[in-house]
């Protein structure tokens, strides 16, 4: 799907979603990313909902946030409260859904100028073991 918003060619913005992939000012991504509304896209090391852990989320705590959408992939999956405890110490929010609601969501609240980050998780483990 491809999404059409008043762009900002300054902020980092979602232009396109689909199975396995991202598109973030027309630049397709097919790993797992974080994203902010400003620098460049993060490399997130973390191909599985299963094999998270608090440690994934350590690249998000000096980012100054007041917010974290995560996207849990092609389904809607909750993320155990442990795994967030650091984001909370920080009293950073977060929020869970889905790919492509989570893409949409940070698009409408970084045109608010608010301090998001996305965290997408595009899983790419072999999923039949």
């Amino acid at each position: 799907m491809k999404l059409h918003s008043d762009p900002r060619p300054f902020y980092n913005t979602f232009t396109a979603y689909g199975e396995g992939y991202v598109e973030v000012n027309e630049v397709r991504y097919t790993h797992s990313v974080i994203v902010q509304p400003e620098g460049e896209v993060i490399a997130w090391p973390v191909t599985s909902f299963a094999a998270l852990s608090e440690d994934d989320f350590a690249p998000l705590l000096p980012l100054a946030l007041e917010i974290v959408i995560f996207g849990s992939g092609q389904k809607l999956r909750f993320l155990h409260p442990r795994l967030l405890r650091g984001l909370s110490a920080m009293k950073i929010g977060t929020e869970t859904m889905d790919l492509f609601a989570a893409c949409r969501t940070y698009n409408i609240l970084m045109s608010e100028e608010r301090k998001v980050a996305a965290a997408l998780l595009i899983e790419t483990e072999d999923k039949t073991t």
